[in-house]
C-alpha cells in the first residue's frame, strides 16, 4: 500500500519535473544560442565599431568643427538664460527643514 503510493507520488513528481524542464530548455536554448543571424550580427558589429570610435575620439563620432561651434553656441545661450556656468552637472537642491505639522496647524486644520 505504501509502496504503491510512493510509486504514484514519484510518477507525479517525475511528470511535473519533465514539463518544467521541457519549458525551461525551450527558453534557455534561445538564450544560450551564440550564433547570430546576419542582420543582428551586422547591428552588433556597428554598435561595437561606434563604441570604439567614440572612445578614441573622446566625444561625438564623425562630427566636424561646425558641430563643436554649434554646441558651444547652444551652451552659451543656456548659460545666459539660466545663469549657470556648467550645464553638464546636475543641480543640487537644498530643502528647508520645515515640518508638515506646523504647516497644518497654521492653516487651522
Amino acid at each position: 500500500m505504501i509502496l504503491q503510493r510512493l510509486f504514484r507520488f514519484s510518477s507525479v513528481i517525475r511528470s511535473a519535473v519533465s514539463v518544467h524542464l521541457r519549458r525551461n530548455i525551450g527558453v534557455t536554448a534561445v538564450a544560450f544560442n551564440k550564433e547570430l543571424d546576419p542582420v543582428q550580427k551586422l547591428f552588433v558589429d556597428k554598435i561595437r565599431e561606434y563604441k570604439s570610435k567614440r572612445q578614441t575620439s573622446g566625444g561625438p563620432v564623425d562630427t566636424g568643427p561646425e558641430y563643436q561651434q554649434e554646441l558651444e553656441k547652444e551652451l552659451f545661450k543656456l548659460k545666459q538664460m539660466f545663469g549657470k556656468a556648467d550645464m553638464n552637472t546636475f543641480p543640487t537642491f537644498k530643502f528647508e527643514g520645515t515640518s508638515c505639522k506646523s504647516q497644518i496647524h497654521s492653516c487651522g486644520g
